[in-house]
């Protein structure tokens, strides 16, 4: 199985994508299957991105 390597500018679209989800009351698993990665993965990116914005 093949890793995936996201960019920065990737990643922060998709913790506010799931953040989106999380807000529609939707579970963590569910939001991080539509992401494509694993809820270890999201919460690293969170961790390392979360208050990091586009610019």
């Amino acid at each position: 199985m093949s890793r995936k390597q996201f960019t920065i500018e990737q990643i922060i679209p998709k913790l506010r994508e799931a953040e989106v989800s999380l807000l529609k009351e939707a579970t963590m698993a569910v939001a991080c299957r539509s992401l494509g990665v694993t809820e270890q993965t999201h919460y690293r990116w969170r961790k390392l991105y979360g208050g990091m914005r586009k610019d």
